[in-house]
């Protein structure tokens, strides 16, 4: 009886693995190719000096497995022999709207990479070609989750220092993944949704053209639904050893700033780490702050991946 239950342990293992292969692999450096390269050159075609970094990267376009399917990512990793940190990007958006596309691996996420960081992101399933379809917080977090094995079978990734950074949709998948993963050591998320019943209710179109039509039985299961999406109805879910940094523009239209104060308020009471700022005027994007955001989003993971810093102290204390 024991011999067979770890003969079904091990076929488990091996089918999990199977699930969640690394399928292809192409590099993304014809930049002439792409609409933005006219924006990164100068007039001799010489890099402009504030992208110069892109020549210390490698970016490539993946294809992989999760549950089965065929779901497209991108992966960023500095050309530099070694092994790094790793940051798990969740994009935001729903569908096509969103989809990564090669200037956010040069602008954003090559920008992160050049720090000495290895940077995987899925599109989700159903997107840019990948197979299936997401459920905006559905099963397409599997998606990311596999991430995490395709992480370690990258030479460069050092797994046992995985972050995790997400805007928007991204962040709220953040939340939902921060409560299935161990191995995550720390969070950034920007303008994230917190709250699902909160933003339908500013946002009806959100609800009849992307809820309704993404999520499974959604008619039927709504209530459900919406609470399983919301990390303000689970603040306890939150591992206590995983800091998080919360960043919320203050005239954001699509995602109300309210939403993270409530969660920031509800992770203190539980005493999760975070740090919470909050962005004088500006938008969804938090566009009026981009080199404000990068700095602290990068000085946050060199804190807690790099560094290791201990974790703050978030029992009441002092005189």
């Amino acid at each position: 009886m024991k011999t067979a239950y770890l003969t079904f342990l091990l076929l488990l293992a091996c089918f999990s693995s199977w699930s969640q292969q690394l399928l292809d692999k192409k590099p993304l450096d014809q930049w002439s190719n792409y609409p933005i390269y006219p924006r990164l050159i100068q007039e001799d075609g010489s890099w402009k000096p504030q992208f110069a970094y892109l020549d210390s990267i490698s970016i490539f376009s993946i294809s992989y497995l999760s549950d089965g399917l065929n779901v497209k990512g991108m992966l960023i990793s500095p050309k530099a022999e070694g092994t790094y940190p790793c940051l798990i990007y969740n994009r935001g958006g729903n569908r096509e709207f969103g989809a990564l596309k090669v200037a956010h691996a040069a602008f954003d996420l090559g920008r992160l990479a050049s720090k000495g960081y290895v940077v995987i992101a899925s599109q989700y399933r159903g997107v840019a070609g990948g197979e299936g379809q997401e459920e905006f917080g559905g099963a397409e977090l599997n998606d990311i989750l596999a991430l995490e094995h395709i992480l370690a079978a990258t030479p460069a990734a050092d797994t046992s220092r995985i972050g995790m950074y997400g805007w928007s949709r991204g962040g709220m998948m953040t939340y939902l993944a921060l409560t299935q993963s161990n191995n995550i050591k720390a969070a950034a998320v920007g303008g994230a949704i917190a709250d699902l019943q909160d933003m339908i209710e500013d946002r009806p179109e959100m609800e009849t053209g992307v809820l309704a039509e993404l999520i499974p039985d959604y008619s039927t299961n709504k209530e459900e639904a919406l609470a399983q999406r919301s990390a303000s109805h689970w603040p306890e879910q939150f591992p206590k050893d995983v800091p998080v940094l919360i960043l919320h523009g203050t005239a954001d239209w699509r995602v109300k700033p309210e939403q993270s104060l409530q969660l920031a308020m509800k992770l203190n009471q539980h005493q999760v780490p975070y740090r919470l700022i909050m962005y004088e005027g500006a938008d969804h994007g938090i566009n009026e702050f981009r080199s404000e955001v990068f700095d602290e989003v990068h000085n946050w993971f060199d804190r807690y991946l790099k560094n290791q810093a201990p974790l703050p102290n978030m029992k009441p204390h002092g005189k």
